[in-house]
């Protein structure tokens, strides 16, 4: 019962983002959410090149830009995530609290223009300040100062060219 009510809720906002919106395009910005959303396929990008390179060609819709990311705590590990699947500080995962799970994201530092690429698979940060929680590892690759918390990123979704 509850899967079947994750699942429908999940189909009628992937339908009401992707068939409607209640603006002009014109007047949509980078800071505002895309309504062209696609659900990026499921398989997570480690730090193997050919995955990193299939990856790169891939086509990028910018979700949001300017926004606070900041990264899970070391208590969270094993724990399971919304997706069920058990977290891991060392992987490439994130929590957004509206994009649907499974969704592949490049978020990119934007005091460096470092980039990772992670795959949605939690819901969180529960901070109306924050956009995105990644993985420690995932933190830690685009930090320009691995002493803080957050920092701004840009969100773009991965879609398969």
């Amino acid at each position: 019962m509850k899967n079947s009510i994750i699942i429908f809720s999940t189909a009628v906002l992937l339908f009401i983002l992707t068939g409607f919106s209640s603006g002009s395009p014109a007047a949509t910005d980078e800071t505002t959410t895309k309504t062209e959303l696609k659900a990026a396929d499921t398989t997570e990008v480690a730090c193997k090149d050919e995955e990193v390179k299939e990856a790169s060609s891939s086509k990028l819709t910018v979700y949001k830009a300017s926004c606070m990311a900041t990264y899970y705590a070391d208590k969270f590990n094993g724990r399971k995530t919304t997706s069920g699947e058990r977290f891991h500080n060392t992987k490439y995962t994130a929590a957004h609290m509206r994009l649907p799970l499974g969704t592949m994201l490049r978020v990119t530092n934007e005091k460096n223009g470092k980039f990772v690429d992670v795959k949605v698979n939690d819901r969180g940060p529960y901070s109306k300040k924050l956009e995105i929680d990644l993985t420690k590892k995932a933190f830690m690759e685009i930090a320009s100062n691995k002493g803080s918390g957050s920092f701004k990123v840009k969100i773009e979704i991965i879609e398969k060219a």
